[in-house]
């Protein structure tokens, strides 16, 4: 198969589908995973229906190591031996004071958020050496640059993504793979929708939407810059806290994120 190929982790809604559907708006063939198989084979047949043999979908548990490799192996096959691009975005989340959001929940969270993210590129690291030119999109979060209270575990592994990112970068470079990460605001999915209360969420997120990240990771994926840098800024907002972050004493950060969060 001639045509470029995405495999997508947590596709079956919100920035996963809509990441899905640019990609396959683009002439790319897509696979879509979720832990949701009725619903990513759901999103998958109604993208096929624009064009034939432009999908393919299965279950995936990311936290699952041999599920990466199983998923993996079919989606090599059916892409005709090509895996031009990994987008690892499947998250959870909840929100809460840290110590009454239960420990099982904060387990579940590192090891989807991250975990899930460290076995997707440690599995499809043959593949990816294999397809020249090839790259890994993380979906990461403006909470990576400043933790964020009511949302500490989250905060944390979204840090550990765009550390992650940073050093395979350097080191996959070398293999001619390139690795970077989107770093939105929270976007008002339905992922956000129930697990955050809707003042805060609205604080959190402004106006981005999920086609608007959809279109960043379509970006990062396609677009080498001039000067190596594995991080997009995505939104208004993060562009700010960015911004903040270089240029005023942390002190500042602290209280924008404090605000913002209460």
């Amino acid at each position: 198969m001639s045509r470029k190929a995405v495999f997508i982790s947590g596709a079956a809604r919100g920035i996963g589908r809509a990441t899905a559907e640019r990609f396959a708006s683009a002439g790319y063939f897509v696979g879509l995973y979720d832990i949701d198989a009725d619903g990513a084979a759901h999103a998958a047949k109604e993208i096929a229906a624009t064009g034939e043999d432009t999908t393919t979908s299965g279950a995936l548990d990311v936290a699952d190591p041999a599920a990466w490799r199983a998923r993996l192996e079919q989606f090599w096959s059916a892409s005709g031996g090509r895996l031009d691009v990994l987008v690892n975005n499947a998250g959870i989340l909840t929100t809460g004071d840290f110590a009454e959001v239960p420990l099982v929940r904060h387990t579940a969270i590192v090891e989807v958020n991250f975990r899930g993210m460290l076995n997707g590129c440690h599995t499809a690291f043959p593949y990816l050496k294999r397809t020249p030119g090839a790259v890994v999109v993380n979906v990461c979060s403006a909470s990576a640059m400043y933790g964020v209270p009511g949302l500490a575990t989250y905060s944390a592994t979204k840090a550990a993504v765009r550390s992650m990112t940073e050093a395979l970068d350097l080191e996959w470079s070398r293999q001619g793979i390139r690795v970077c990460d989107v770093l939105p605001t929270f976007v008002a999915t339905d992922m956000g929708a129930v697990s955050m209360p809707g003042t805060r969420i609205k604080r959190l997120s402004g106006s981005l939407t999920a086609e608007q990240v959809a279109k960043a990771v379509f970006a990062a994926a396609e677009h080498r810059p001039r000067l190596p840098h594995p991080h997009r800024i995505v939104g208004r907002r993060t562009q700010a806290t960015a911004v903040v972050n270089r240029l005023v004493p942390s002190w500042v950060t602290r209280e924008m994120f404090n605000r913002l969060s209460r």
